[in-house]
């Protein structure tokens, strides 16, 4: 019951989170291109790595705040089937450059921004 209500807060603030880049982003940018989704999706990933670096050496301890974080506050956070409607949206309306860039980008990015979490971790370990 520990590991579900760990996973259930931090889905909370994770989908809280989204709600808030999105509101954010529809500001900022309007609602011609998925900014929202793209930019929880990429910063998403840049935690996603950190987090994975930081607590896969921490055992038992590191798994429960996984839970936590990259369970439930990641997993609200970010959205593959928000992404994915996006896509099919673009598509569905023939703005196929918009769907083939928003693709592409999306997933080059998010892949570099874990990268990127990864490699920030493990440079400032001693």
């Amino acid at each position: 019951m520990r590991e579900i209500l760990l996973v259930a807060a931090g889905g909370a603030l994770g989908a809280a989170g989204r709600y808030l880049v999105g509101l954010q982003a529809l500001r900022l940018f309007g609602p011609a291109w998925p900014a929202g989704t793209f930019a929880v999706n990429v910063i998403g990933s840049f935690i996603m790595g950190m987090a994975f670096a930081w607590l896969a050496p921490k055992g038992p301890d590191g798994a429960r705040l996984a839970l936590l974080l990259m369970t439930g506050m990641l997993g609200g956070f970010t959205t593959f089937s928000a992404f994915s409607l996006d896509l099919w949206l673009m598509i569905e309306d023939e703005r196929f450059w918009s769907a083939i860039s928003y693709a592409l980008l999306s997933v080059t990015l998010s892949l570099a921004a874990l990268a990127g979490g990864v490699s920030l971790v493990r440079s400032m370990a001693p």
